[in-house]
């Protein structure tokens, strides 16, 4: 049975090209329970015991990461979008910023709330407000009974775009028929806190410019000091991209092929020179390895809420501003040529210096590593039923740019220094009955602007393996983690330390290719979500949330 077969059956691969085609802070808890506990106090638990196997509602999905901290200051509340998909037409709109809490935000919150039920895939989707994608998320797979969902985003750093009127486009493309019967209901707002002379209610330091990368040649203003890019970069479309990590060169018997392997990275370059590298996350979607009863309720890390990608290309700052057009692209290595699955919606992020009209300077250092790709493919041992391939695959890349700026404040040196490194070990039968991955990858990043330094280590993990046994008896037992640790030092000194530690397991398994009331569904997932440092509101946020055959099992918060 082909890895594409199982796809094909439960829509695991159905976060469909057509989706994407036309489009260019953590997910909230759909749970109430998780605001009202806040992000601190005394230890909370809860516990319920689960049905025998899954039926046909379950728990409305959650997460156990933290939601939007929100300031104690006046608010205004947006829709910005309130529409049903059932197919591939966006909704367009138009949004106008709130006259009632000012010009000025201590914080702006992006909130999603959705609503299907019966038969669907998931979907991906995507908002964006004059043509700034401010959001991407995907969609949980419904109960025959329905389900509801949401999901808050920090969008304070969209000031520049939330500051004045701008046309909505927002797409999760969709497909109904007889079989796939689930429309996608949802409602996006935005909800403004007026900033107050507090210091923690003020005004935070946002972008002066945000400027979506509509096309690869932009003219930026002469007077940027900061520059950063955010780039959303998912793998999807409904092919093997979707699965990039579990790709295969081409002598490896595997369904999903590619020439290289499964290495990715997410580069950036200015005017043809690499300008930034980056590790992607290995997001899995909510039909996401063979087995959507492990996602039902308690999605992966980022599924419905996923992060860009960030470069400070404050290098590149004084080439960019001497008023001239400059060609800023983004492409995915290890992507076979001509085969499409990676979305890259770009934004460019600018702070100017109101000293100056223009701002110059140099690129003063380009260091790039030769990059490293390799992969090892053992056969399986000839005659042995149990026999595995297997695949070894090492790669890595290392990245250091530095550049000067004269600015109305001084003389301001900007180093950024990039490593990432994956190493994967990929095991399969024929007819690939068993299929299993190890992976492990690391993004460490340096940026030194003046007398500052922030590092930040990043680690994703993935451990997981599929099973179809006898009787059709499918089987997904896998373990994720999305770990950061960000050290801010001042003249060598510590200032600030903040630490993540996101982990989900599951294990789940049912009879396949058999009518939903026939499968037998079983499935156990726990995420555990500890956030510490300051961006963890009272400095301490821990959370695990546990299921069983759809019901919220345990969910304890700590600190």
């Amino acid at each position: 049975m082909t890895r594409h077969r199982i796809m094909g059956l439960l829509g695991a691969l159905a976060l469909a090209a057509g989706t994407l085609a036309g489009a260019a802070g953590p997910a909230a808890a759909a749970d109430p329970t998780a605001r009202e506990s806040g992000l601190g106090g005394a230890a909370a638990e809860r516990r319920t015991e689960p049905p025998a196997e899954f039926g046909s509602d379950w728990h409305d999905p959650l997460t156990a990461a933290p939601p939007v901290a929100r300031p104690a200051t006046r608010s205004c509340e947006v829709t910005v979008a309130e529409a049903q998909f059932r197919d591939y037409t966006p909704y367009v709109g138009s949004y106008a910023p709130p006259a009632a809490c000012g010009g000025t935000w201590a914080k702006v919150v992006l909130r999603l709330d959705g609503k299907v039920k019966g038969r669907q895939y998931d979907r991906l989707g995507h908002l964006s407000l004059g043509g700034v994608e401010i959001l991407r998320t995907s969609t949980p797979e419904p109960s025959p009974d329905g389900i509801t969902w949401s999901v808050e985003k920090d969008v304070t750093r969209y000031r520049d775009t939330l500051s004045r009127p701008q046309p909505v486009e927002m797409l999760i493309g969709n497909f109904v028929d007889d079989t796939y019967t689930g429309v996608i209901d949802v409602k996006v707002t935005l909800t403004f806190y007026a900033a107050d002379g507090d210091r923690h209610t003020g005004a935070p330091d946002t972008p002066d410019r945000v400027l979506p990368l509509t096309t690869p040649t932009l003219t930026t203003p002469r007077n940027t000091e900061r520059l950063l890019a955010e780039v959303y970069a998912t793998g999807s479309g409904g092919g093997c991209e979707e699965y990039w990590y579990l790709t295969t060169p081409d002598a490896a018997p595997y369904s999903c092929k590619a020439a290289d392997g499964p290495y990715r990275e997410v580069r950036i370059s200015v005017d043809g020179q690499l300008a930034g590298i980056a590790a992607p996350f290995p997001t899995v979607w909510t039909g996401g390895w063979s087995n959507p009863f492990l996602w039902y309720v308690t999605p992966a890390p980022r599924a419905f809420d996923v992060q860009p990608v960030v470069y400070d290309l404050t290098p590149y700052a004084a080439l960019l501003n001497d008023g001239r057009p400059h060609r800023i692209e983004v492409s995915v290595a290890g992507v076979p040529a001509g085969q499409s699955g990676w979305s890259t919606p770009t934004n460019l992020l600018l702070w100017q210096d109101e000293g100056r009209a223009v701002v110059t300077g140099s690129l003063t250092r380009h260091e790039e590593g030769e990059p490293a790709n390799s992969t090892r493919w053992t056969p399986a041992t000839p005659g042995t039923p149990a026999g595995q391939h297997r695949l070894d695959t090492e790669g890595g890349h290392r990245l250091t740019v530095a550049g000067r700026l004269d600015t109305s404040h001084g003389r301001v040196t900007t180093t950024v220094t990039r490593a990432v490194h994956n190493t994967s070990v990929h095991r399969w039968t024929e007819g690939e009955n068993q299929d299993a991955l190890t992976a492990n990858w690391t993004d460490e990043e340096s940026v030194t602007r003046g007398s500052t330094t922030v590092r930040t280590a990043r680690t994703y993990t993935m451990d997981g393996e599929t099973t179809l046994g006898a009787g059709d008896r499918l089987r997904t037992v896998i373990a994720l983690g999305d770990r950061a640790e960000t050290t801010t030092l001042r003249g060598g000194r510590t200032v600030d330390r903040t630490w993540l530690d996101d982990r989900y397991t599951g294990d789940a398994s049912y009879t396949a290719n058999v009518p939903r009331e026939q499968r037998h569904a079983v499935g156990t997932g726990s995420e555990h979500y500890q956030l510490y440092g300051s961006d963890a509101g009272r400095g301490c946020y821990d959370r695990t949330v546990s299921t069983a055959q759809g019901t919220v099992t345990v969910d304890r918060r700590r600190c």
